[in-house]
C-alpha cells in the first residue's frame, strides 16, 4: 500500500471526515487498465468485499447509483426494479465527470456533485467492512456497510446477474 499523496483528500474523504464516520482511506499504485478484481487481489482484499460504483440513468431521466461486487455484473432489470423504473442504462463514460465530479475508475458513492438515489447489493451485508472507490484512481475507502448509510442514504437490493 502506498503512502497518501499530498493531494490525497477527495470529496468523498472530506465528506467522511466532516461527518466523523469511521473509515479507512487506502492508497495504492493503480494502472488505469486494472480491473476491480485485479486491484482487490493486488491489495490482498477479499474480492467479494470490494464494490464498484456504477451510475445509471432511468427511462424517467433520473440518475441512480449502484454498488455491486467488482467481480459481478449489474443486472439492469433488477436495477430498474429496485429504482422503480421501467428501465435503466449505464451513463456514458464521458458524462460521468460533469454529472458526478468523478472519473471512470475513481467514482465514489460519497461526495458526488448531486446526491442520487443509491442502491447497494445485498451481499455487502455479509461483510464487517467493504471497499469502494475513495474518489480517484488509486484510492479506496474501507468501512462498515451500514456506516455508509450515515453519509449516503441507500437501500440494499439484489442487483447482480
Amino acid at each position: 500500500m502506498a503512502r497518501a499523496p499530498k493531494d490525497h483528500k477527495t470529496n468523498a474523504l472530506r465528506e467522511l471526515d466532516a461527518a466523523g464516520v469511521a473509515h479507512e482511506a487506502l492508497f495504492f499504485d493503480a494502472e488505469a487498465t486494472m480491473t476491480g478484481v485485479e486491484i482487490a487481489l493486488s491489495q490482498g482484499e477479499e474480492v467479494d468485499a470490494v464494490f464498484k460504483t456504477l451510475v445509471t440513468v432511468g427511462k424517467s431521466g433520473e440518475h441512480y447509483v449502484f454498488l455491486v461486487p467488482v467481480a459481478a455484473e449489474l443486472d439492469l432489470k433488477k436495477a430498474a426494479a429496485a429504482a422503480g423504473e421501467k428501465a435503466v442504462s449505464m451513463v456514458k463514460a464521458r458524462e460521468l465527470l460533469p454529472l458526478t465530479g468523478y472519473v471512470h475508475g475513481g467514482c465514489s458513492p460519497i461526495g458526488m456533485k448531486k446526491r442520487f438515489a443509491t442502491f447497494v447489493d445485498e451481499t455487502a451485508q455479509l461483510f464487517d467492512a467493504i471497499y469502494f472507490s475513495g474518489g480517484k484512481v488509486g484510492c479506496q475507502v474501507s468501512m462498515a456497510p451500514d456506516d455508509l448509510a450515515l453519509v449516503v442514504p441507500f437501500e440494499y437490493a439484489d442487483l447482480t446477474v
